[in-house]
């Protein structure tokens, strides 16, 4: 199993810029991709951005050109920038990762971080 723990979240202006973090632990060497969602009140989870084991990343298109994903193995921390923030980011965001295990790909999630955008 993989036990993911999200920090960094907060309350920004528009504009302004936060990076987010998590820290994944357990069998992290079983890990295969890794991604940010967010949900806003109301709304379903959506992709924010992923990024796989080779350094492949995948953004939203609302946020692309805005927000970096980025993954240092050492550490076994996975972080979002997230620059130019608008009141429309705000959301909890959730840090989730995909690994193999018994030959099968399972996803698991950390409890979230609220980051609220103000106009």
């Amino acid at each position: 199993q993989v036990q993911l723990v999200e920090s960094g979240g907060g309350l920004v202006q528009a504009g302004g810029s936060l990076r987010l973090s998590c820290a994944a632990s357990g069998s992290v060497g079983s890990i295969v991709a890794m991604a940010w969602h967010r949900q806003a009140p109301g709304k379903q989870r959506d992709l924010v951005a992923g990024i796989t084991n080779g350094g492949t990343t995948d953004y939203d298109e609302a946020v692309k050109g805005r927000f970096t994903i980025s993954r240092d193995s050492a550490k076994n921390t996975l972080y979002l920038q997230m620059n130019n923030l608008k009141p429309e980011d705000t959301a909890v965001y959730y840090c989730n990762a995909r690994f193999e295990t018994y030959g099968m790909i399972k996803g698991s999630w950390g409890q979230g971080t609220q980051v609220t955008v103000s106009s």
